[in-house]
C-alpha cells in the first residue's frame, strides 16, 4: 500500500486515541488486502463509531484487529452490523459485555462463513440480551443481563458444536428456565451446569449414543458373545486431554456423539468402534509396558490394531469397507521432519498400507513390513499372538527412527483414527497405582457415590417435558431411591381390626373376582380324566406295532389372573393436614387405605408393589420402596407402611417414570400404575403450574406407549380443574376423604376385574 493511499485512509480515521493511531496502519494494510475499497471505508467508519461510544479504547482496538478477517468471511455488512449491535449494548445495562462480544466474533465468522447465518446469530444474541435484562415499569431495563458476558465467552465453544438453530434453542432454554435465578443462569451460560451439557449433547449434530445403545448392545451380544456394559463419555467440552474410546475389564467406553465422517453415518462409526474393541477383547494379550519405550509402544500398537482388524475382517468381510472409509489417508511428504516429530504420521501411513492393499506408500520400509505382516497373518491367522506384533513393531521403530522423533512438536494432521481405542487393554504397568500425573480421582467422584454411602441406590435422571418449547429438558430431574424405614407393624394390624366389617365385605368381593375358569392340560401320564382322542390314537399305534404314547390323561388348573400393579403414593407435606370430620391426617387415612388395599391384592394373588414419592426441587425427587414385587405382604411391609411420613412437594412425572422402570420389567398381560395423591403436581422451583401438569400428562402418554395403564385416585376437591387433562377418564375423585380406606381397594378391584 503506497503512502498516498495510507494518508487518504488515515484522514478518514478520526479517533483521538493515540494507541489506536499507532496500530491503525498495520490493521489497515490487512483490511486493504482482504476487502474492497467500499469494504475498507465501511471498516473505518465502524471503527470511528466504536471509538466514539465512550466505552474506552479496548472494544475499538479489538474491532480494528479482528474485523478485516470477519468481514472477508461473512461480508462487509458486518462492518455496520457489529458496531450497531455494540451500540445497543452500550445503551443498555449490559455495556460491560461489548468487548467480550467483539472478541467472540472471529470464531463465529470462521465457523459460519455465511452472511445470513451471521445476521441470524446477531439477532439471536440481541433477543437474549433484551429479554434477560430485568425490566422495570415495563419499558426500562435497570439491571444487566447476568448471563450475557459468560455467554460471549462460551460462544467459541458453542458455535463449534452447534449450528445456528441449535444455538438458538440452547439460549432459549437457558433464558426460559433461569430467567429468575441469576446464579444458575450464569452457570448455565458458562457451561458449568449439568443442564448446559445435557442441552448441548441433545442439540449437537450427529448420532447420539443414547439413540443407538440398544442396537449396539444387541450387536455386541449377538456377534461377539460379550456382555460388557457400555459407558459413554462426553466429547463436547474442552478438556486437558481429548478422550478417545477405551476398553478395560469393566466396560466399553465410547463417545456420547459421533458426527458423520467421510460419508459414514455416526451409527456406522459406532459399529466400527465396537468391532475394533471386540477384536482387542477376543485376540489381544497384555504386554508389560515398562519393557518398551513409549515410541516403540506406538508402533507395536499399530501392528496389533492391524492384526485384530485383519482377523475381524476375516470373520465379517463387510468391515473392510467401513474401516477403509474411516481410516485417514496421509499424503506422502505432508510431515516436515525438520520441524515436527513424525512418529504418528509414519504409524498412520503404515496402518493405512496394511489395511488398504492399493495404498502406495512410496516407502520401501513400509512395503517391506507390510509384506512381513501379511506373511505372518496369511500363514497362521487366529493362531497369531500379540507377541508376534511386538517383533514387527520393535523392528520397524528401530529401522525408521529419526533424530527429529524427539522434537516437542508432534505432527497430528490426518493421523487421528476415530474408531480406534487407546489400546490400554493391551498395556500392563508394573505399579497398579500408575496414573496420569493430572489424574485426580476426587475430581470425578460423583454424587452417585455419596448416595450409595448414605444407604440409598445411585440416582437416576429423567427428562422432563417442556410444554412451552414442546421438547424435553434432558436429564432435568434426579430421582433418589431408597428402602423405606420401618416402624411398628402392630399399628397396621390394629387398623385392620378397626375395619373388620369392611374386610369381610371385601372378602366376598374377592371370592367373586378370584379366577373360576379351569384350563385343561393335555398329554399327562397321570391326570384327572382320560383323554379319549389320545387314548384311541395310542391303541391304534399299539395294534399297528408302534410304541404307543403313554400320555393319555388330562388334568385341570385354575386359569390365574395375569396382572402387575404398582401403587404409587404421594407423601408430600400436604398429607399432614387433618380431616375436620374425623380428626385424622390425610397421611393416616392413606396408611389405612394402603393396608387394606395391600391385603386385598395379596388375597387375590396379583403381583404388586408399593412406593412413596415426594420432591424438593427437580434435583431431589425422593422415591421410597415400601413393597417390592418379589415380597409378600408381611410384617416387614406393614412396618414400612406404619413409618410413612409426609414432607416436601409433588413432582409426579419423574416418580411415574421411575415406577414404570420397575413395572415394565414385570411379565404380565396387564400392567397398572395406580397413583394416590391429594393435589396437583407442583414443586417449589416451578412457578408456572402448567409445567408439571403437562409433564405428568406426557408421562401418562409415555407409560401408555410402554403398555402401562395409569389411573389416579385424588383427594383434591379441586381436581376437576386439571385431573381430566392429565389422566383422561382414568381417575376417581374422592370427595369424602374419610371414605378412602373403603374406596381405594374397590377402585382396584374394578380396574382389574
Amino acid at each position: 500500500m503506497n503512502d498516498e493511499l495510507l494518508a487518504q485512509y488515515q484522514s478518514k480515521f478520526t479517533t483521538g486515541f493515540e494507541i489506536a493511531q499507532e496500530v491503525f496502519p498495520e490493521c489497515l494494510e490487512e483490511a486493504v488486502s482482504l476487502l474492497s475499497p467500499e469494504g475498507v471505508d465501511a471498516y473505518i467508519e465502524g471503527a470511528n463509531f466504536l471509538f466514539s461510544m465512550g466505552t474506552g479504547v479496548e472494544p475499538g482496538l479489538a474491532y480494528l484487529v479482528e474485523m478485516p478477517a470477519i468481514a472477508s468471511q461473512v461480508g462487509i455488512e458486518a462492518c455496520q452490523i457489529v458496531p450497531d449491535f455494540a451500540y445497543s449494548l452500550v445503551r443498555s445495562p449490559s455495556k460491560k459485555a461489548v468487548l467480550a462480544f467483539i472478541e467472540c466474533l472471529p470464531t463465529v465468522a470462521r465457523v459460519l462463513e455465511n452472511s445470513d447465518d451471521f445476521k441470524r446469530f446477531i439477532e439471536i444474541i440481541r433477543a437474549y440480551a433484551t429479554e434477560s435484562q430485568e425490566v422495570v415499569s415495563g419499558h426500562y431495563s435497570r439491571y444487566e443481563s447476568p448471563g450475557l458476558g459468560p455467554l460471549f465467552k462460551s460462544i467459541p465453544q458453542l458455535i463449534s458444536l452447534l449450528n445456528v438453530d441449535g444455538l438458538d434453542r440452547f439460549i432459549s432454554f437457558g433464558l426460559r428456565n433461569y430467567c429468575n435465578t441469576p446464579d444458575e443462569q450464569i452457570a448455565y451460560f458458562s457451561l458449568e451446569s449439568p443442564d448446559a451439557r445435557a442441552i448441548i449433547n441433545r442439540e449437537r449434530e450427529g448420532t447420539a449414543f443414547k439413540q443407538v445403545e440398544r442396537q449396539l448392545t444387541m450387536l455386541k451380544d449377538a456377534f461377539w458373545d460379550n456382555d460388557l456394559p457400555f459407558l459413554s463419555f462426553t466429547t463436547g467440552f474442552k478438556q486437558l486431554r481429548k478422550p478417545v474410546p477405551y476398553l478395560d475389564d469393566t466396560c466399553l467406553a465410547v463417545p456420547d456423539v459421533f458426527q458423520d465422517e467421510n460419508g459414514v453415518a455416526g451409527v456406522d462409526i459406532y459399529h466400527a468402534t465396537v468391532a475394533h474393541m471386540m477384536g482387542h477383547y477376543q485376540w489381544s494379550e497384555e504386554l508389560m509396558a515398562d519393557n518398551f519405550a513409549p515410541h516403540m509402544q506406538l508402533f507395536i500398537s499399530t501392528f496389533e490394531d492391524s492384526r485384530i482388524e485383519y482377523l475381524a475382517m476375516k470373520r465379517f468381510p463387510g468391515l473392510r469397507k467401513l474401516f477403509m472409509q474411516l481410516h485417514p489417508y496421509p499424503e506422502k511428504g505432508s510431515c516436515d521432519s525438520t520441524k515436527f516429530a513424525c512418529l504418528r504420521y509414519r504409524a498412520t501411513r503404515l496402518s493405512r498400507a496394511i489395511l488398504d492393499k492399493d495404498f502406495d506408500a512410496e516407502n520401501e520400509l513400509i512395503e517391506t513390513f507390510k509384506a512381513r505382516f501379511y506373511e505372518i497373518m496369511d500363514a497362521r491367522g487366529e493362531e497369531t499372538t500379540t507377541k508376534d506384533m511386538v517383533k514387527l513393531g520393535s523392528d520397524f521403530y528401530i529401522q525408521s527412527r529419526k533424530k527429529s522423533d524427539s522434537l516437542p512438536g508432534v505432527f497430528f494432521d490426518d493421523t487421528e483414527i476415530s474408531y480406534r481405542d487407546d489400546n490400554r487393554v493391551m498395556w500392563m504397568h508394573h505399579e497398579e497405582s500408575d496414573e496420569a500425573e493430572d489424574y485426580n480421582p476426587n475430581e470425578y467422584e460423583s454424587e452417585d457415590k455419596l448416595v450409595e454411602d448414605d444407604g440409598g441406590l445411585p440416582p437416576r435422571r429423567y427428562d422432563e417435558w417442556d410444554y412451552v418449547s414442546e421438547s424435553y429438558r434432558p436429564e432435568w430431574t434426579t430421582v433418589y431411591e431408597r428402602l423405606h424405614p420401618s416402624g411398628d407393624a402392630g399399628k397396621i394390624d390394629r387398623l385392620m381390626e378397626k375395619h373388620g366389617a369392611l374386610a369381610k365385605r371385601l372378602k366376598k368381593m374377592i371370592e367373586m373376582l378370584k379366577p373360576q375358569n379351569k384350563k385343561r392340560i393335555r398329554f399327562q401320564e397321570e391326570g384327572e380324566e382320560l383323554d379319549l382322542d389320545i387314548a384311541l390314537r395310542s391303541i391304534i399305534d399299539f395294534k399297528s406295532g408302534q410304541v404307543p404314547d403313554p400320555r393319555i390323561n388330562y388334568s385341570h388348573v385354575t386359569d390365574s389372573r395375569d396382572i402387575a400393579v404398582m401403587l404409587l403414593v404421594d407423601t408430600s407435606q400436604s398429607l399432614n393436614e387433618r380431616n375436620p370430620e374425623t380428626g385424622q391426617t390425610l397421611l393416616e387415612l392413606s396408611e389405612e387405605a394402603l393396608a387394606i388395599t395391600a391385603w386385598t391384592i395379596e388375597q387375590l394373588g396379583d403381583k404388586f408393589a408399593i412406593a412413596g414419592f415426594c420432591s424438593d426441587t427437580r434435583q431431589e425427587v425422593r422415591y421410597e420402596h415400601i413393597k417390592g414385587f418379589s415380597e409378600h405382604y408381611c410384617d416387614t411391609v406393614k412396618s414400612r407402611i406404619a413409618a410413612m411420613e409426609a414432607s416436601y412437594s409433588t413432582r409426579m412425572g419423574p416418580a411415574m417414570r421411575h415406577a414404570a422402570h420397575y413395572l415394565e420389567g414385570q411379565s404380565a398381560e396387564k400392567k397398572i400404575l395406580l397413583i394416590l395423591t391429594d393435589g396437583e403436581p407442583a414443586d417449589i422451583d416451578t412457578k408456572d403450574p402448567q409445567v408439571l401438569i403437562q409433564d405428568t400428562k406426557m408421562a401418562v402418554r409415555e407409560l401408555k406407549d410402554m403398555g402401562i395403564h395409569s389411573y389416579c385416585i385424588t383427594l383434591d376437591p379441586k381436581a376437576d380443574e386439571y385431573v381430566a387433562d392429565i389422566f383422561g377418564n382414568s381417575f376417581t375423585v374422592i370427595d369424602h376423604v374419610e371414605k378412602l380406606p373403603e374406596q381405594l381397594p374397590q377402585v382396584f378391584m374394578t380396574l382389574t376385574s
